[in-house]
């Protein structure tokens, strides 16, 4: 089967063509913004155009924007390819980029959030989640327990709230080419984002007095 992976909920807009648990093709790129220019041509790059059978789409937490540019696009696509669409938590993939370089290691991962806070998780050995992503401040964090292994690209700051506690600490974007090694159980045809934290904008009804 070939498989099209897409994150684009956080800095990093990044693409992997797979045939099997062979990776054909890929693209990753670190843009504070753009992904909604970036997207469909790095796509179209790809061989055959990066038609796929299945495509894998993150979920977020990360950028409102970046979540609802991923999944409108594998929408777009599955529907036009007639393929299969799922989506995955963006953390998680974080989880196990760094638990490829670290096997069975229980680890927090820590990422940008937004208005300076961070999207914090924690994972045990087999790359679950354990408990909900949290979106917390950096001081709320300081009280808030983590494992020794952290990764994300808030992960040294993170660390850096606790020197006393031991931490190998993994400075690493969402990247697709690792989403062969997500836990089967996280992938969701459910196509729901995961913001992390509420919208920034007040919806106008809740501003219109009644």
């Amino acid at each position: 089967m070939r498989m099209l992976a897409i994150e684009t909920a956080s800095e990093a807009c990044s693409i992997a063509l797979f045939e099997g648990d062979d990776l054909i093709a890929s693209d990753h790129r670190a843009m504070a913004r753009g992904h909604a220019e970036a997207l469909v041509p790095m796509i179209g790059a790809l061989p055959d155009k990066g038609r796929s059978e299945r495509i894998l789409v993150s979920l977020g937490p990360g950028s409102f924007t970046g979540v609802r540019i991923g999944l409108a696009t594998a929408r777009a696509l599955g529907f036009a390819w007639g393929a299969e669409v799922l989506g995955y938590p963006t953390l998680a993939l974080v989880a196990a980029q760094a638990q490829q370089a670290h096997p069975g290691t229980p680890l927090t991962v820590s990422t940008n959030g937004g208005h300076g806070e961070w999207f914090v998780a924690d994972f045990g050995a087999d790359g679950l989640p354990q408990g909900e992503t949290v979106s917390i401040t950096p001081e709320a964090a300081r009280s808030r327990p983590r494992a020794a292994l952290v990764a994300g690209n808030r992960a040294a700051a993170m660390a850096e709230l606790d020197p006393a506690l031991p931490a190998t600490v993994l400075d690493l974007l969402p990247d697709a080419r690792a989403v062969l090694h997500l836990p089967p159980a996280l992938l969701t045809p459910a196509l729901a984002p995961i913001y992390g934290r509420g919208p920034d904008a007040t919806p106008m009804a809740a501003r219109v007095p009644a």
